[in-house]
């Protein structure tokens, strides 16, 4: 059987839902997932836009990916790579006129559905294997190449390292140390030690059902 079409349709949407889940978590403004903890320091140090940025920095880390293990790459990763950011653009419009200036509670359960919808997304391209972002395929290679570490572990790892360069690069480009919780806060906690193990849960789960592995 021919599971192509339904691979496409996994990829585009696991990368759809991203996009989405990103504009979630900023509305939330309770600290964003860590690759994006990373792009706001860098927002803050560099005068560029951040869609030059996501996509500079996706393409550096995508030569990194290339060099390393080419399998990674495919369409959606070019698809992340040039539309993943204005679909954050788009969807963070929607939210704003939906939810003007939410409250505390609609904060927080901003923060639970983005966390969850991430892992799902990050999941269906996963799965889909045809190519995933390049942030997502670093911890994928490293636990490939260290063949004691499992998937999940690496990606803590990488997420923590994420937040912990992200937030020296706002505090150097002269952020207010106040306004670090809404780009470091309790959702990039939960994210960096959660992500791995839920985006694992849901390959099992969800996605190589879906699939029909």
């Amino acid at each position: 059987m021919n599971k192509l079409p339904r691979r496409i349709i996994m990829s585009l949407g696991g990368v759809l839902i991203c996009a989405v889940s990103i504009a979630i978590f900023k509305t939330a403004a309770l600290g964003v997932d860590p690759f994006q903890t990373f792009m706001s320091g860098l927002d803050a140090l560099l005068p560029l836009s951040f869609g030059t940025l996501y996509a500079g920095m996706n393409l550096f880390l995508l030569i990194f990916i290339f060099l390393l293990d080419r399998h990674n790459i495919g369409i959606s990763t070019f698809i992340n790579l040039f539309l993943l950011g204005y679909v954050v653009d788009f969807s963070m419009e929607i939210l704003a006129a939906l939810l003007g200036a939410p409250s505390l509670p609609v904060r927080f359960v901003c923060l639970a559905v983005g966390v969850v919808t991430l892992s799902v997304g990050v999941a269906f391209c996963m799965t889909a294997d045809l190519g995933i972002s390049a942030y997502d395929a670093v911890a994928v290679v490293l636990s490939e190449r260290l063949k004691l570490a499992r998937f999940k572990l690496c990606r803590v790892a990488v997420d923590i390292l994420s937040v912990v360069i992200g937030a020296v690069l706002f505090l150097v480009a002269g952020g207010r140390l106040s306004a670090l919780p809404t780009i470091v806060g309790i959702g990039t906690v939960i994210t960096a030690f959660f992500m791995g193990p839920l985006i694992d849960f849901f390959n099992r789960r969800l996605a190589r059902p879906l699939l029909g592995e």
